[in-house]
């Protein structure tokens, strides 16, 4: 999916009132800005932490192909299903909590392979999951091919680089929505 301007996920109250989604106040996110402030936090997950709290929006341009992968289908952050069946490309709290749930979940299975996620590591953790679920090489088989049509025409792996703490970031981000029954309004 291309979209020639940048995705942002912005924090709206849900259900809408009128004809336009209100944001959420940044005060709702206020404490994300202490974590940007930590001396052994990574320079990306602190941006992204201050972003949040100064501004109820993630700019989700970089973790739409992680989050598809993560999450086994297309446009999650562009919330392509939403904006098909209601109009507007929003993710209802039910939908942020199911993000958040899945990043968390590969947040905690990244935890052995250090700070640094890459496509590398991203195909470990998810083949790790898979191998102890229901039905592996079904799923085996399906990872693959998503991870084919990932790479570039010469064969070469997208040059993912995020901190492991920045997706926690960016999943509790979902998780504060949820948990107070926000939506995301996918502006783009």
């Amino acid at each position: 999916m291309a979209h020639d301007k940048g995705l942002d996920n912005v924090a709206v109250h849900w259900p809408r009132t009128n004809q336009y989604y209100d944001p959420v106040a940044p005060a709702e996110f206020v404490d994300f800005g202490a974590i940007a402030d930590r001396p052994e936090i990574a320079a990306p997950t602190g941006a992204l932490a201050l972003h949040i709290a100064k501004t109820g929006t993630v700019r989700a341009t970089a973790y739409t192909e992680l989050v598809d992968l993560l999450l086994g289908l297309e446009g999650v952050l562009y919330a392509t299903d939403a904006a098909a069946e209601d109009e507007d490309p929003v993710i209802d709290p039910d939908g942020c909590a199911w993000i958040a749930g899945g990043l968390e979940r590969f947040v905690e299975g990244h935890e052995k392979y250090d700070d640094l996620v890459t496509f590398d590591t991203v195909t470990e953790v998810l083949r790790t999951a898979i191998s102890a679920g229901r039905l592996p090489e079904q799923q085996l088989r399906w990872l693959d091919q998503r991870l084919a049509a990932l790479r570039d025409d010469a064969g070469n792996a997208p040059h993912w680089s995020f901190a492991r703490t920045e997706l926690a970031i960016l999943a509790g981000f979902y998780r504060r929505c949820a948990d107070r029954g926000f939506a995301v309004f996918a502006d783009y």
